[in-house]
């Protein structure tokens, strides 16, 4: 793909983004450096609306946790065409969910673990919701019950998401000292994992599957990929899973792909329908 930086430069004319250095990135890419960590969204929010423009799907990226994160004199060559269609047709016939599955879900809680499970991380305790479940039962089809019977108690909910709404805001965000938008050649949702550094997709085939994360999430949630910072991914949503069904399976993924993320399903749930911004995390 050519790779044209004055009329990319030219198209950030009066944005947050205008007059940064700018260069050729790795495989392909185009990196933009010194954005400004206290305006990360508003840069990134700039190039996604530039995508028609430029050509180019923007995520925000760290050379604090990558060092190859620097601008090239060069430029530096990138998939072919065919091996681009080729990630994306494995993307698209992957089966991620049998790849990024909890641990849990195989679990069963007896008389010492209901608790754990019934205050959360949050510590808001539900152990009343399910006094009486009989024990032992899977993990899954507890915290479901917790779920359920916490959406039809209006004080419990209203505790619980006071604790746990922090996690989608964007305040809950992790911001490096260092930032740079990396402009992916594609439009492609799925063909963008093919240059996402994220220690949960460490294989082309691990990649190929995030792939088909990001295009489900995009199709069934309008989540937009924002940033990779090695461990973390975020994501800004445009359609809020609704309580209930919804809330649930979206939670059960987003747990799936970010292990690290300390919350128990029932709480990202709750918080999933009350934010716009989600936060993965997966470390070693």
């Amino acid at each position: 793909m050519h790779i044209d930086l004055d009329q990319i430069e030219a198209a950030f004319a009066g944005t947050p983004l205008a007059g940064l250095p700018i260069g050729h990135g790795p495989s392909g890419s185009v990196l933009v450096a010194d954005v400004d960590p206290e305006r990360l969204r508003e840069a990134w929010q700039a190039a996604d609306a530039l995508v028609p423009v430029i050509g180019r799907l923007p995520v925000l990226v760290s050379d604090d946790v990558d060092d190859e994160m620097t601008i090239r004199q060069e430029p530096e060559r990138g998939p072919s065409g065919s091996e681009l269609r080729a990630f994306v047709e494995a993307a698209r016939s992957s089966e991620p969910w049998l790849a990024y599955r909890r641990h849990s879900e195989d679990h069963v809680a007896g008389e010492g673990g209901v608790e754990h499970h019934a205050r959360g991380a949050a510590g808001v305790d539900l152990m009343a919701l399910v006094s009486d479940v009989v024990l032992p039962t899977p993990v899954p089809e507890l915290e479901r019950t917790l779920y359920e019977r916490l959406l039809t108690d209006t004080d419990l909910h209203a505790q619980v998401l006071d604790s746990v709404r922090l996690v989608t805001q964007f305040d809950y965000w992790y911001t490096p000292d260092s930032v740079l938008l990396m402009l992916l050649p594609t439009t492609d949702v799925r063909a963008c994992a093919y240059w996402v550094d994220f220690f949960g997709a460490l294989t082309l085939e691990d990649r190929q599957e995030l792939a088909e994360v990001l295009a489900q999430w995009r199709h069934r949630w309008e989540a937009r990929l924002v940033a990779s910072w090695g461990t973390m991914l975020q994501f800004q949503v445009g359609r809020r899973p609704t309580p209930g069904d919804d809330a649930w399976a979206a939670a059960g993924q987003l747990k799936a792909l970010a292990p690290n993320l300390e919350l128990s399903r029932w709480e990202v749930a709750v918080a999933l329908a009350a934010g716009d911004a989600w936060f993965v995390h997966n470390r070693p």
